[in-house]
Protein backbone atom coordinates (compact mmCIF):
# COMPACT_ATOMS: atom_id res chain seq x y z
CA UNK A 1 0.00 0.00 0.00
CA UNK A 2 2.81 2.41 0.94
CA UNK A 3 4.64 1.56 -2.29
CA UNK A 4 1.53 2.26 -4.36
CA UNK A 5 1.03 5.63 -2.65
CA UNK A 6 4.70 6.52 -3.16
CA UNK A 7 4.52 5.63 -6.88
CA UNK A 8 1.34 7.68 -7.30
CA UNK A 9 2.92 10.64 -5.49
CA UNK A 10 6.07 10.48 -7.62
CA UNK A 11 3.99 10.29 -10.80
CA UNK A 12 2.16 13.45 -9.70
CA UNK A 13 5.46 15.25 -9.12
CA UNK A 14 6.77 14.24 -12.55
CA UNK A 15 3.58 15.46 -14.23
CA UNK A 16 3.81 18.75 -12.31
CA UNK A 17 7.33 19.32 -13.64
CA UNK A 18 6.53 18.21 -17.20
CA UNK A 19 6.04 20.87 -19.86
CA UNK A 20 2.50 22.20 -19.98
CA UNK A 21 2.43 22.02 -23.77
CA UNK A 22 4.65 19.14 -24.93
CA UNK A 23 5.55 18.91 -28.64
CA UNK A 24 2.60 17.56 -30.59
CA UNK A 25 3.19 18.57 -34.18
CA UNK A 26 5.04 16.21 -36.52
CA UNK A 27 8.70 17.13 -36.94
CA UNK A 28 9.07 19.07 -33.70
CA UNK A 29 11.45 16.49 -32.23
CA UNK A 30 13.74 17.12 -35.22
CA UNK A 31 13.50 20.90 -34.68
CA UNK A 32 14.40 20.54 -30.98
CA UNK A 33 17.35 18.28 -31.85
CA UNK A 34 18.56 20.82 -34.41
CA UNK A 35 18.29 23.59 -31.80
CA UNK A 36 20.17 21.55 -29.20
CA UNK A 37 22.91 20.74 -31.73
CA UNK A 38 23.29 24.45 -32.58
CA UNK A 39 23.45 25.38 -28.90
CA UNK A 40 26.01 22.63 -28.15
CA UNK A 41 28.13 23.73 -31.10
CA UNK A 42 28.06 27.34 -29.88
CA UNK A 43 29.09 26.37 -26.34
CA UNK A 44 31.88 24.08 -27.60
CA UNK A 45 33.23 26.77 -29.94
CA UNK A 46 33.03 29.44 -27.26
CA UNK A 47 34.95 27.27 -24.80
CA UNK A 48 37.52 26.29 -27.42
CA UNK A 49 38.14 29.68 -28.99
CA UNK A 50 37.28 32.19 -26.29
CA UNK A 51 37.95 30.19 -23.14
CA UNK A 52 35.92 29.22 -20.15
CA UNK A 53 34.23 31.43 -17.62
CA UNK A 54 36.55 33.47 -15.41
CA UNK A 55 37.84 31.86 -12.23
CA UNK A 56 36.06 32.90 -9.04
CA UNK A 57 37.58 35.89 -7.32
CA UNK A 58 36.66 38.31 -4.58
CA UNK A 59 37.90 41.24 -6.67
CA UNK A 60 35.06 42.79 -8.67
CA UNK A 61 37.63 44.55 -10.86
CA UNK A 62 39.30 41.25 -11.80
CA UNK A 63 35.93 39.69 -12.47
CA UNK A 64 34.80 42.61 -14.66
CA UNK A 65 38.09 42.52 -16.58
CA UNK A 66 37.83 38.77 -17.10
CA UNK A 67 34.20 39.06 -18.26
CA UNK A 68 35.08 41.85 -20.67
CA UNK A 69 37.98 39.80 -22.04
CA UNK A 70 35.73 36.77 -22.53
CA UNK A 71 33.15 38.97 -24.27
CA UNK A 72 35.84 40.46 -26.55
CA UNK A 73 37.21 37.02 -27.47
CA UNK A 74 33.70 35.70 -28.08
CA UNK A 75 32.84 38.66 -30.29
CA UNK A 76 36.01 38.18 -32.34
CA UNK A 77 35.40 34.45 -32.81
CA UNK A 78 31.76 35.13 -33.78
CA UNK A 79 32.35 38.26 -35.87
CA UNK A 80 30.38 36.78 -38.80
CA UNK A 81 27.41 35.71 -36.67
CA UNK A 82 23.92 36.81 -37.60
CA UNK A 83 20.43 36.53 -36.24
CA UNK A 84 19.15 33.06 -37.05
CA UNK A 85 22.43 31.20 -36.57
CA UNK A 86 20.97 29.50 -33.48
CA UNK A 87 17.28 30.40 -33.83
CA UNK A 88 16.75 29.31 -37.44
CA UNK A 89 13.36 30.25 -38.94
CA UNK A 90 12.03 26.77 -38.06
CA UNK A 91 13.31 26.97 -34.49
CA UNK A 92 12.00 30.53 -34.06
CA UNK A 93 8.56 29.44 -35.32
CA UNK A 94 8.58 26.50 -32.90
CA UNK A 95 9.52 28.77 -29.97
CA UNK A 96 6.81 31.27 -30.90
CA UNK A 97 4.23 28.44 -30.99
CA UNK A 98 5.36 27.16 -27.59
CA UNK A 99 5.24 30.63 -26.05
CA UNK A 100 1.83 31.44 -27.58
CA UNK A 101 0.39 28.10 -26.38
CA UNK A 102 1.77 28.69 -22.90
CA UNK A 103 0.33 32.22 -22.74
CA UNK A 104 -3.03 30.92 -23.97
CA UNK A 105 -2.99 28.19 -21.32
CA UNK A 106 -4.05 28.16 -17.67
CA UNK A 107 -0.88 29.97 -16.50
CA UNK A 108 -1.06 32.63 -19.25
CA UNK A 109 -2.44 35.48 -17.18
CA UNK A 110 0.07 34.93 -14.38
CA UNK A 111 2.95 34.79 -16.86
CA UNK A 112 1.87 38.01 -18.59
CA UNK A 113 1.40 39.68 -15.22
CA UNK A 114 4.89 38.57 -14.20
CA UNK A 115 6.37 39.93 -17.43
CA UNK A 116 4.62 43.29 -16.96
CA UNK A 117 5.80 43.64 -13.34
CA UNK A 118 9.44 42.71 -13.98
CA UNK A 119 10.69 46.04 -15.31
CA UNK A 120 9.68 45.41 -18.93
CA UNK A 121 12.25 46.64 -21.39
CA UNK A 122 10.85 48.28 -24.51
CA UNK A 123 12.35 49.53 -27.76
CA UNK A 124 15.90 48.34 -27.17
CA UNK A 125 17.70 47.61 -30.44
CA UNK A 126 19.17 44.11 -30.27
CA UNK A 127 22.14 42.83 -32.21
CA UNK A 128 23.69 39.40 -32.28
CA UNK A 129 27.15 39.40 -30.72
CA UNK A 130 26.39 42.57 -28.74
CA UNK A 131 27.17 42.77 -25.04
CA UNK A 132 23.91 43.16 -23.16
CA UNK A 133 23.69 46.84 -22.15
CA UNK A 134 24.96 47.18 -18.57
CA UNK A 135 22.40 49.73 -17.48
CA UNK A 136 19.42 47.63 -18.56
CA UNK A 137 17.90 45.17 -16.11
CA UNK A 138 18.08 41.49 -17.00
CA UNK A 139 14.41 40.58 -17.03
CA UNK A 140 14.01 36.99 -16.00
CA UNK A 141 11.89 34.49 -17.86
CA UNK A 142 9.01 33.11 -15.79
CA UNK A 143 9.63 29.47 -14.77
CA UNK A 144 6.24 28.34 -16.07
CA UNK A 145 7.26 29.64 -19.49
CA UNK A 146 10.72 28.05 -19.27
CA UNK A 147 9.10 24.64 -18.75
CA UNK A 148 7.82 24.83 -22.33
CA UNK A 149 11.12 25.83 -23.94
CA UNK A 150 14.01 23.48 -24.71
CA UNK A 151 16.51 23.29 -21.84
CA UNK A 152 19.80 25.15 -22.12
CA UNK A 153 23.31 24.42 -20.82
CA UNK A 154 24.39 26.39 -17.75
CA UNK A 155 26.32 28.90 -19.89
CA UNK A 156 23.15 30.15 -21.60
CA UNK A 157 19.81 31.62 -20.52
CA UNK A 158 16.60 32.75 -22.12
CA UNK A 159 15.79 36.40 -21.42
CA UNK A 160 12.87 38.59 -22.39
CA UNK A 161 13.60 42.02 -23.87
CA UNK A 162 10.37 43.76 -24.81
CA UNK A 163 8.55 41.10 -26.83
CA UNK A 164 11.78 39.43 -27.97
CA UNK A 165 13.22 36.16 -26.71
CA UNK A 166 16.98 36.53 -26.24
CA UNK A 167 19.56 33.77 -25.94
CA UNK A 168 22.15 35.19 -23.56
CA UNK A 169 25.64 33.85 -22.86
CA UNK A 170 25.64 34.41 -19.12
CA UNK A 171 29.25 35.17 -18.22
CA UNK A 172 30.23 37.62 -20.96
CA UNK A 173 26.58 38.80 -21.10
CA UNK A 174 26.66 38.40 -24.86
CA UNK A 175 23.53 38.23 -27.02
CA UNK A 176 24.00 34.98 -28.93
CA UNK A 177 20.74 35.20 -30.90
CA UNK A 178 17.16 36.41 -30.49
CA UNK A 179 13.65 35.80 -31.77
CA UNK A 180 11.88 39.07 -32.60
CA UNK A 181 8.26 39.35 -31.45
CA UNK A 182 8.38 35.98 -29.72
CA UNK A 183 5.94 37.15 -27.04
CA UNK A 184 2.52 37.79 -28.57
CA UNK A 185 1.14 41.21 -27.78
CA UNK A 186 -1.65 41.45 -25.23
CA UNK A 187 -4.01 42.10 -28.14
CA UNK A 188 -3.12 38.86 -29.96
Amino acid sequence: MVLACTVAYLATLVRAQAPLNPPTQPGEDRIIQDFQARVSHYVEQRRKLAGNSPKPTTSSEKLDTAQQELARKSQVTRSQSERGDIFSPEIAAYLRRQIAATLAGPQGRRIRSSLHRAEPIQDVPLHVNQVYPQKLPLQSTPPSLLLNLPPLPKELQYRIVGRNLVLLDVTPKLIVDFVPSAIPSDKD
